[in-house]
């Protein structure tokens, strides 16, 4: 780590910036990992698309499927080709479980590796009345046992949505630096407002980005696909429009934006309600990036929904 646990906060708020995407896992067909792909797509995001961070193993990247030296392996993998190129990209790896003992392992071996930050989820939970108390201890202890910068993580999927009031309060603690807050937009502006430099918020909405640079003075995109399902090596406009706005250039950042609208419709009117990963798995292989397949319970799109991506995915108006 290049920061003791006391600089956690100081060296996220200098280094956590700009886009940050969640990464895909590429599986072989006999549902391996696919180390060279993924090496040779994370050169590809990192050096062609300019991205400035990867999350890694998280629900996108299937960790659910993975077993923990698996997750270990995506780790391992992320951390050593984001420390090459002329410019080091950052790194936060998913060590969400509901295990306890599982999260604490990952989140040690994340920091022996030299990860940046890891990222966990708030734990499932049977009751959804009461949480707070819950939260906090679960937080405390993860925070007490590892020195590396930690990211909160409320999302539905846990049955409930931690309230700006108890992240505030977590985010007290020394190594606390960070959320992706996949929460409805009012929420996630009073925890900006509650928290002020103690803790970074993001979420992981591309449709609301420029609107939280400009109104909420964000400088972190954290995270999900569109950085690398929206860009081509010859078609950076969400890195361009990120940077007309952090810039101050809002009027120009808004068209550059609205004009990714016909990619946007493209992926939203032909991904199935139940198969966002090999969807976007698809879209990567029409972008030239390693796809892969999925492992279960995800499922594969059919050849009629591949023509259908296909199709649109032919006049949404990338450059390649």
């Amino acid at each position: 780590m290049e920061y003791k646990k006391s600089e956690a906060k100081d060296f996220s708020r200098e280094n956590m910036r700009g886009i940050w995407a969640a990464a895909l896992n590429p599986f072989t067909e006999s549902l391996e990992i696919d180390e060279i792909g993924f090496r040779k797509n994370i050169r590809h995001w990192l050096d062609n698309l300019e991205i400035d961070g990867l999350f890694i193993a998280g629900k996108q990247g299937e960790c659910f499927s993975m077993t923990i030296e698996e997750r270990k392996k995506c780790m391992e993998i992320a951390v050593d080709e984001t420390s090459k190129g002329a410019k080091k990209a950052g790194t936060i790896l998913s060590c969400s479980d509901q295990n306890m003992a599982t999260t604490l392992e990952l989140a040690k071996f994340a920091q022996d590796i030299g990860a940046d930050y890891i990222v966990v989820h708030a734990p499932i939970l049977h009751f959804t009345k009461k949480q707070d108390k819950t939260l906090m201890q679960f937080y405390s202890h993860i925070s007490e046992q590892v020195d590396i910068g930690i990211a909160m993580w409320s999302h539905p999927d846990s049955g409930y949505l931690m309230s700006p009031q108890i992240c505030n309060e977590i985010a007290k603690l020394p190594n606390i630096v960070a959320i992706k807050y996949s929460v409805p937009r009012e929420m996630y502006k009073e925890l900006t407002q509650l928290a002020g430099d103690n803790l970074i918020v993001s979420t992981a909405s591309e449709d609301e980005w420029l609107d939280n640079i400009e109104e909420l003075n964000w400088r972190l995109y954290l995270c999900s696909s569109p950085p690398y399902l929206y860009q081509t090596s010859n078609d950076k406009r969400m890195r361009e429009y990120t940077d007309l706005a952090f810039s101050g250039n809002f009027k120009q950042a808004r068209e550059v934006r609205d004009s990714l609208n016909p990619v946007r419709e493209a992926i939203n009117k032909t991904k199935p309600a139940e198969k966002p990963p090999a969807h976007g798995k698809y879209w990567q292989e029409l972008l030239g990036q390693v796809g892969g397949k999925v492992r279960r319970p995800m499922l594969d799109l059919t050849e009629d929904e591949k023509n259908n991506t296909r199709i649109a995915f032919e006049s949404c108006g990338l450059k390649l």
